[in-house]
């Protein structure tokens, strides 16, 4: 079984940690072949995730919202050789509050039936911005 939704426990405590400034979600996606929508619509999952973009960017974009990396997977190096992703992306939130209103917010909730349907497994991944170092394992000040 697949990993699409936060826990209510995890998501209480990414809320609890609300410090100041922008957040990056690494977002690694694996698509169903078919979605499977409880009222038994059929398309591709990937026809799925489309209509989740679509419904939910002006909701992403309005509370300050940006894609700031994508890539598309080609080979697992070191990890599980069966995984694959198939939507890999970093997403900036210009906080921790503007991601839980988008989350709230009614038009993003009848999205994310969407996501819900076209999505086997997943992984969403909080991280604070950092400089870049010069080197491996570097973390500037």
């Amino acid at each position: 079984m697949g990993h699409i939704d936060p826990t209510k426990e995890v998501f209480a405590l990414f809320r609890e940690n609300d410090r100041p400034g922008p957040i990056h979600m690494l977002n690694l996606v694996r698509l169903r072949q078919e979605a499977t929508y409880p009222d038994g619509r059929q398309v591709s999952g990937a026809e799925a995730y489309a209509a989740y973009g679509r419904e939910s960017g002006p909701v992403f974009e309005r509370l300050g919202g940006r894609i700031v990396w994508q890539g598309r997977f080609e080979l697992m190096l070191i990890g599980p050789q069966q995984e694959r992703w198939d939507h890999c992306f970093i997403a900036e939130y210009p906080s921790v509050q503007a991601f839980v209103e988008m989350i709230r917010d009614p038009v993003y909730r009848e999205a994310v039936k969407h996501r819900q349907a076209a999505v086997e497994d997943s992984r969403l991944i909080r991280h604070a911005v950092l400089p870049v170092g010069k080197n491996f394992g570097e973390v500037p000040e």
